[in-house]
């Protein structure tokens, strides 16, 4: 009996050290964004950088990779869409601070500010603490055929649908 509870353990700890992991040099699970990444427009003025994102552990069958910001705590009703990038290549491990719009990284698709690449964070003052969760999706498909200018919905709904694993790191923002 002893040795049935101690596979089992390490069984769980194995399938649990493979998961997707995303982590970030620029931001911190739980902790405030600097301003950079803080939106230039709508009453904010921060530097409007992407930040750096890496992820590892990839499931097997993974073919592409998306990456989404989400402000859920956005007094819209439906959240606010920061950021959604498809199309990221399988053999891609991480995106450097400030890639978003000046390199390649994807299909950087349409956000709620109305068009498409990163809009950095700018919760309303006097909102309270907002929650931004950075999210890597792991995808069995090479490519995701969607407009750049498609709904920022349209692309949660479809990467909620088809993912195979995604890893959440989740930053804060108060103005």
């Amino acid at each position: 009996m002893k040795h049935i509870g101690l596979s089992i353990a390490l069984l769980a700890f194995s399938a649990h050290s493979y998961a997707l992991e995303l982590t970030s040099n620029d931001i911190n699970e739980g902790q405030l964004m600097s301003s950079k990444f803080e939106y230039n427009g709508m009453g904010c003025s921060g530097g409007n950088l992407s930040p750096q994102l890496s992820w590892k552990n990839a499931p097997k069958g993974t073919k592409s990779f998306a990456i989404t910001a989400f402000d859920p705590d956005a007094p819209t009703g439906s959240g606010w869409w920061h950021w959604t990038v498809l199309n990221i290549p399988a053999d891609t491990t991480s995106v450097a601070q400030g890639a978003s719009g000046k390199v390649n990284i994807g299909l950087e698709t349409r956000t709620d500010y109305g068009k498409p690449g990163y809009g950095g964070v700018c919760p309303p003052e006097g909102d309270g603490m907002h929650r931004y969760q950075f999210t890597i999706w792991a995808l069995p498909q090479a490519k995701i055929d969607l407009p750049s200018d498609i709904s920022p919905a349209v692309v949660g709904f479809t990467l909620n649908k088809m993912a195979i694993d995604k890893a959440v790191l989740t930053a804060t923002y108060v103005r």
